[in-house]
C-alpha cells in the first residue's frame, strides 16, 4: 500500500526536474545543508562532544560541567571554582601532558620508581576531550592573539622558565618554547632590533621570531588553523565560521517560514479573488493596492525604533507584505480554471464552493506557486540580510550575514579580505543554489517547455 499516491502527470514533472542536473544537485546541495544546519550545535560549539576522564565518559553537550570536575584551574584573576570547563583549552593541556610524557618516557629508561613518579607528575595523560570540527560558539570571544604573550612574559618574568615553556607549547608555540628551552630568548629580547621593547610583544611585532608574528594583535584576525578559525574572526574575536553556519540556518529557516506562510495566504486568498469574482474580488483588490502602497521598510523601521526586534516580531512584519505578490498570479489562473468544463461538471453534481476550489482548481493552478516560491525565498533571505546590515533587523549579537557584511564594510575593515569574502561569497552561494532550483521548478512545470536545461 503507497500511503502517497503522485499523479502521473507530477511524476513527469519531478523525473523532468531530475533530469535537469544543475537544479537538482543545486536542491541536494541545499537539503544536505539546512539539515547540516540543525545540528549546528554539534558542528560549531566551545562545548565538547565527548571528555573521556579517568574511565568514563561525559557530555558536555547536554550537561554542565564545572571546572572542577576535571581538575581545571580557573584563570588566576577571576578566583571562581564554579566556572564552566573550557574545554579546548582543557584538550590542549592533556595534549601537552602526553607530548611530555612521551619525551620524558623516551630518556628515563625501564626504572619502576622513576616511571612511577613520571605518571604520577602526568595524571591526565590517557584522558581525551572530543571537539566539535569548529571548536568555537558563534557568540564566544577569542582575545588569545592579545593575551598569550602577556601570559607566557608573566611566567617568564616570575623566574618559571619551564611553565613558560610548557604554556607556549600547549598553544602549539614551538618556537617560542624551544627558545625558553634553550635560553636564546634572553639574547633575542636583549638585541634592539629584534625586540625593541625588550619584551616578547616588541619580538612579535618586528617579526624575528616568524611563528609569534600573528600575536600582539586585535581582532579581526586572519584564519589560524592552529586556533581552528577557519575563516578568522570578526572585530569582536568571534569565529568567522560559526557565525556563518548560523547565521545560514536563521536565515533559511527565517526565509522557509515567511515564504511558507505568505504563499499559503496569498494562494487561500487569491484562489477566492478568482473563483468568487464580483464584489469580494473588488473590495479586496483595493484592500491589496493600499498595503501596496505602505513602504515595508519604513513599518520595519518604526517597529524597531519602538520595540526590540525578534525572530518572530520580524516574521510577522513581513508575513503581512509577503502574501500579495503570488495572489495576482493564483488570481489569475483561478479565472482561467473556472471555466474549465472539468469545474462546470462539478458544480452539476453538487459540489462545494470549498471543495471545488480546493480540490479540483487549486491543484491545477499550483504551476505559478510553484515556479516563484523559491524565488520568494531568494527574497526574503535578501530582505532579512538587508534589514540586519541597516542595523533594523536580529539584535546584537545574533548571529547574521548582514551584520558580518556590515563589520566588513567598515572602512578599518576594508583590508580584511577573510571578513569581506566570508558572507558574500556564503550569500552569493546560497542564493546561486536556490535561483538554480527555482529555474529549474520553473522548466519541468512548464507546460509548453520553450528551453531545455540540461
Amino acid at each position: 500500500m503507497k500511503w502517497i499516491q503522485i499523479d502521473p502527470i507530477t511524476r513527469k514533472r519531478l523525473e523532468r526536474f531530475r533530469r535537469i542536473k544543475r537544479g537538482y544537485y543545486s536542491f541536494v546541495i541545499l537539503a544536505l545543508a539546512i539539515v547540516l544546519s540543525v545540528f549546528a550545535p554539534y558542528l560549531a560549539e566551545s562545548r565538547a562532544l565527548l571528555v573521556w576522564y579517568e574511565g568514563r565518559p561525559y557530555l558536555p553537550t547536554f550537561e554542565y560541567f564545572p571546572m572542577a570536575t576535571f581538575g581545571q584551574e580557573p584563570p588566576p584573576a577571576w578566583g571562581m571554582g564554579d566556572l564552566e570547563t573550557e574545554y579546548l583549552r582543557l584538550r590542549r593541556e592533556w595534549q601537552l601532558e602526553r607530548d611530555l610524557y612521551g619525551r620524558e618516557r623516551a630518556i628515563v629508561g625501564d626504572d619502576p620508581l622513576v616511571l612511577a613518579a613520571l605518571d604520577n607528575r602526568y595524571p591526565n595523560r590517557g584522558n581525551y576531550v572530543f571537539m566539535p570540527p569548529i571548536p568555537w560558539d558563534p557568540y564566544q570571544n577569542d582575545f588569545w592573539y592579545n593575551e598569550i604573550l602577556n601570559e607566557v612574559q608573566v611566567l617568564f618574568d616570575r623566574g618559571d622558565r619551564e611553565g613558560a615553556a610548557n604554556l607556549a607549547r600547549r598553544d602549539r608555540l614551538v618556537e617560542l618554547a624551544d627558545a625558553i628551552e634553550n635560553e636564546t630568548i634572553d639574547a633575542m629580547m636583549a638585541d634592539p632590533d629584534l625586540s625593541p621593547t625588550g619584551d616578547l610583544l616588541g619580538l612579535a611585532r618586528s617579526a624575528a621570531m616568524p611563528s609569534l608574528a600573528v600575536l600582539g594583535v586585535v581582532p579581526p584576525t586572519p584564519p589560524d588553523f592552529r586556533r581552528r578559525h577557519y575563516l578568522g574572526t570578526d572585530s569582536q574575536g568571534r569565529d568567522v565560521a560559526s557565525r556563518l553556519l548560523y547565521g545560514f540556518r536563521i536565515s533559511v529557516f527565517f526565509a522557509l517560514f515567511l515564504v511558507l506562510i505568505g504563499q499559503a495566504i496569498g494562494t487561500v486568498v487569491g484562489s477566492l479573488q478568482g473563483y468568487m469574482g464580483g464584489r469580494f474580488d473588488i473590495v479586496s483588490q483595493r484592500l491589496i493596492e493600499v498595503l501596496i502602497a505602505v513602504p515595508f521598510l519604513y513599518v520595519v523601521i518604526i517597529m524597531a525604533a519602538l520595540f526590540s526586534p525578534t525572530f518572530w516580531m520580524l516574521l510577522g512584519i513581513m508575513a503581512v507584505f509577503q502574501w500579495i505578490s503570488i495572489t495576482f498570479y493564483m488570481r489569475t489562473e483561478m479565472y482561467r480554471e473556472k471555466t474549465r468544463e472539468y469545474c462546470m461538471a462539478a458544480r452539476s453534481y453538487g459540489a462545494s464552493h470549498l471543495r471545488i476550489i480546493f480540490r479540483h482548481l487549486l491543484p491545477n493552478c499550483l504551476t505559478p506557486l510553484v515556479t516563484f516560491t523559491p524565488f520568494a525565498i531568494v527574497g526574503a533571505i535578501f530582505a532579512l540580510t538587508g534589514l540586519d546590515y541597516l542595523g533594523y533587523g536580529l539584535p546584537a549579537p545574533t548571529p547574521s550575514w548582514g551584520e558580518l557584511i556590515d563589520q566588513a564594510l567598515q572602512l578599518e575593515n576594508r583590508d580584511k579580505l577573510w571578513l569581506i569574502l566570508a558572507p558574500f561569497g556564503a550569500l552569493t552561494f546560497t542564493l546561486t543554489l536556490v535561483v538554480f532550483i527555482g529555474e529549474s521548478i520553473r522548466e519541468a512545470f512548464d507546460p509548453k517547455q520553450y528551453a531545455r536545461y540540461e
